[in-house]
């Protein structure tokens, strides 16, 4: 391979400078990946911890963990919970075999470890458990008497009152839709959206709020406010939600849990001393948007002095499933305000406000106007050329009976008192755009009204820098996209469906992994495949559903989510739970398979999802994922000492492999059907290729590729195979001039265009599939980790306790930068071209190791931290390294 170097600025200093500091601590202490969490269920809970410790080649050798419910206990290195002694071992993900565990009880653990040489003492950190088991409820389930079509909202109020000092105080909400709650008129806690969404009638989640603060001594009031969320689905579209079989007017159960200084325990719980009336939220729509009546608002409606002698008495409900249980995962918040950037006054009533960006959530505006002003709000992606706003692209599914409920567009009407915000609380919309218009001429100002970025808040764990600007604008738009679709559960788009499709979510799983610690939202949402999966094995193309979904758009290119995800979590995580629980769901899955198409090959599927131009046969894409769901079934089986599968599975994937190369490979040619881009890359990157002709194949595609002006011509399937089969098997250049391409198809089109997400189509005019917020074509911000950052975890030693790196130095690039941070710590590989080759930085975080594989460049030697090697294969400890190619004789 050639490389043209180029002179560059030279290197910070600190780039390369090793550290010599020793500097030893445990960091990072979660229980079930959360930190300090609280209303657990899991009976095992996980403990993870890295540590921090800069040493060179620096390992754990042994652990200690202890738990007890008192603190204090923990600092003379005892504990009465659970004391696992020291024991040799390197592993940081330990489960928690101690005595059992008691429900609304707080632990304290903490970690000590050493590295061979000294001991670390951690420190101390906290987990609580929750309800644990349903029977230990106390509340009902209670709502008002309305009927389903009642568009308001309800609202519910209790009052009691503490003559003790309260200790501790902890509020249970298990809800059918949404809900907000409130305790003496403050709202608790930053979540929106709770709790997530999940197939009603089979799984319901409630959250647990640390209230300690908000309860008075003396009298105190509760409030709550439901929503419909998905529960009471009222707007009507293809998906039929509003026909749901669980479908019913709101309800909740909560139990507020004091705990006195004197030891005392008091529960406050829903019940028929309850009252409610209606709010004045007039509709609350998931799907479309919310209409707000500031007339009907109930001034201190959640405080104690409140009268209610006007409010309706509830009514008990049966709970909406027989699984009532935690919501153990990060939650929906507003993440991050954004300013409008420029607002249009296009008339007296009608304002334009434009935030520069594309986000998934809400706006909030601030206005003052007289009583029964009527204030819309619009929100979309595109404008007219008119600089009119546009939602034609993305309401294509909308099947409105009426025009009460328009699509993203919510309403409020003024009550004449002053000036007001509002922000709706039951909703979120995909748009960059807000086209406000009154009834009555209202002079607005650009500071009116902001965005809030809205998404499941999981924690970023990766970072992509890069010499070229496309490449950094198209991660940066790939992120946006996959939190834009991030709402306890992978969505495809946030404004015309937010449906949890299968296959976008198995295309972006790679991506979400390196780019945000997103193990609690995968967890909960397999939880949600194995609720949705029929008895024969089938699922349905979206999770959760109504029952749609389950005869079309499914299929094993699209359903696939329940074998690749929990292998992938595997990888990243070295975590075995979700394969283990999942286990007999995937083996149910391709036995269907097997039952359905015993020769192997299968035709079930959507196909290649919105190509370019060129369309693969639906059972070449199809099969090639039936392979890797076998195949991914034989390895899982092997891992969890299921020997008898694991033979089983492996000869079944051995038969699928013939079968399909038998019909669709010529040997001779090394050419996959007609040899177009999908059907070349696919084959590739699922590993079905006969070794002896993956060679051959890979240069085939290359030369596609490069017939093809170095442009996509691929759809969904294939855009998670094409830049990885290149790049796997020696033709990283293409890939990269795919990558950066900036014409017509291409991400970096989009770019081009002003995108600050990625699109669902790639025509930016096209009439139809024209979402302007979807990760479906997501895999590039993986691919950016993979091969120019060259970071792989190993799946012999997962969780990136081995990591495999492979930086691939590519012509257009001068430098790049990947880091992640793993189960271990923080990973970075970076390059830069200089006038005489390519300096490295690599970090290796402590208690892993990697293997980098590096070019052989003609003329060139390498060294690492100054001394020469004569090795392209360079084996790493953990640490920090200054790797170098250098030679004098550079073209």
């Amino acid at each position: 391979m050639r490389f043209h170097f180029f002179k560059l600025f030279t290197l910070l200093p600190s780039f390369f400078i090793l550290s010599n500091a020793k500097a030893q601590s445990l960091t990072a202490l979660k229980t079930e990946y959360l930190t300090q969490p609280i209303g657990l269920d899991n009976a095992q809970p996980r403990f993870t911890w890295q540590m921090n410790d800069d040493s060179q080649d620096a390992k754990q050798t042994r652990y200690r963990i202890l738990v007890d419910s008192d603190s204090s206990i923990l600092t003379k290195e005892k504990a009465n919970t659970w004391n696992t002694g020291w024991v040799k071992s390197d592993r940081n993900l330990v489960i928690y075999s101690g005595q059992s565990l008691k429900p609304f009880t707080k632990y304290f653990w903490r970690v000590d470890v050493t590295n061979g040489k000294q001991q670390t003492f951690g420190k101390i950190a906290s987990f609580e458990m929750g309800m644990m088991n349903m029977a230990n409820w106390q509340g009902t389930w209670i709502s008002d008497s309305e009927n389903i079509k009642l568009k308001p909202a309800p609202y519910f109020r209790n009052t009691f009152s503490t003559s003790k000092k309260v200790k501790s105080a902890r509020a249970y909400v298990a809800a059918a839709g949404l809900y907000e709650l409130s305790i003496n008129g403050k709202k608790i806690g930053n979540h929106r959206m709770d709790p997530m969404y999940t197939r009603f009638d089979r799984r319901t989640l409630y959250v647990t709020y640390d209230v300690t603060n908000e309860i008075n001594q003396g009298k105190n009031a509760i409030g709550v406010l439901l929503g419909n969320g998905w529960y009471n689905h009222q707007s009507t579209a293809v998906w039929d939600f509003d026909r749901a079989p669980w479908r019913n007017r709101p309800a909740f159960c909560l139990d507020l849990r004091i705990t006195y200084e004197d030891g005392t325990v008091e529960t406050i719980k829903s019940g028929q001393d309850w009252k409610t009336a209606l709010s004045p939220i007039v509709f609350n729509s998931i799907y479309t948007a919310e209409h707000y009546d500031a007339r009907m608002e109930k001034t201190g409606w959640n405080t104690t002095n409140f009268d209610d002698k006007d409010w309706k008495e509830v009514i008990n409900r049966s709970a909406p499933s027989k699984n009532i249980v935690a919501q153990a995962m990060h939650p929906i918040r507003n993440v991050e305000e954004i300013p409008t950037r420029v607002m249009k006054k296009i008339n007296d009533t009608t304002y334009l406000f434009d935030l520069g960006r594309n986000i998934s959530g809400v706006s909030k505006i601030a206005i003052s106007g007289p009583a029964g002003t009527i204030v819309k709000l619009k929100h979309g992606e595109r404008l007219y050329p008119n600089g009119r706003l546009d939602i034609s692209n993305i309401d294509a599914h909308y099947r409105p009976t009426d025009n009460t409920d328009p699509f993203q567009t919510d309403i409020l009407i003024l009550n004449g008192k002053g000036r007001q915000s509002f922000m709706p609380h039951f909703n979120y919309k995909g748009f960059q755009y807000v086209e406000v218009t009154t009834s009555t001429p209202i002079n607005l100002k650009k500071e009116d009204l902001s965005g809030y970025f809205m998404h499941s808040d999981v924690p970023v764990a990766g970072e992509v820098k890069s010499s070229e600007e496309v490449i950094n604008k198209i991660y940066y738009a790939t992120n946006n996209s996959y939190l834009s679709n991030l709402f306890g559960y992978p969505t495809d788009c946030p404004q015309r469906e937010k449906n949890g499709w299968t296959g976008d979510a198995q295309i972006a799983i790679e991506t979400g992994l390196y780019g945000f610690d997103g193990i609690t939202i995968y967890e909960k949402w397999l939880a949600d495949h194995r609720d949705e999966q029929q008895p024969n094995g089938v699922l349905p193309s979206i999770i959760p559903t109504d029952g749609w979904g389950y005869e079309w758009g499914n299929g094993p290119d699209w359903t696939s989510t329940i074998a690749i995800i929990p292998w992938n979590i595997y990888l990243f995580y070295g975590d075995q739970k979700l394969l283990a629980d999942c286990y007999e769901n995937i083996r149910k899955y391709v036995n269907h398979i097997d039952e359905t198409y015993p020769t192997g090959l299968t035709t079930w599927g959507l196909g290649d999802w919105i190509p370019v131009k060129s369309k693969s046969p639906v059972e070449l894409t199809s099969t090639c994922y039936y392979y890797a769901d076998v195949v991914i079934l034989a390895k899982a089986a092997n891992i969890l000492g299921k020997k008898a599968d694991f033979e089983k599975y492996t000869a079944l994937a051995e038969k699928i492999k013939k079968a399909f190369n038998d019909k669709y490979l010529d040997q001779q040619k090394g050419i996959y059907g007609s040899g177009i881009q999908t059907a070349m890359s696919v084959p590739l990157y699922w590993k079905i290729v006969p070794e002896e002709s993956v060679s051959l194949v890979a240069k085939n595609l290359a030369k596609q590729v490069e017939a093809d002006g170095f442009h996509l011509d691929v759809g969904l399937l294939g855009t998670k195979a094409i830049l990885n089969a290149l790049s796997e098997n020696g033709y990283p250049d293409v890939a990269y001039k795919i990558a950066a391409q900036k014409t017509y198809p291409s991400w970096g089109w989009w770019m081009q265009n002003g995108a600050t997400t990625l699109y669902e189509n790639w025509p930016i005019d096209a009439k139809s599939d024209i979402s302007m917020n979807h990760i479906m074509f997501g895999e590039i911000g993986a691919w950016l980790y993979k091969s120019p950052g060259g970071i792989m975890p190993d799946e012999s030693q997962p969780g990136f306790k081995h990591i495999k790196l492979t930086p691939h130095i590519v012509d257009g690039l001068n430098s790049f930068e990947a880091s992640h941070t793993g189960p271990y710590g923080k990973i970075v590989s970076a390059w830069k071209k200089t006038a005489t080759g390519v300096n490295y930085h690599i970090v290796v975080p402590p208690n892993s190791s990697a293997t980098i594989n590096l070019p052989l460049i003609r003329d060139m030697d390498i060294f690492v931290n100054g001394k020469i090697t004569y090795n392209s294969k360079i084996e790493l400890a953990a640490g920090t390294y200054a790797i170098s190619h250098k030679g004098s004789n550079i073209k």
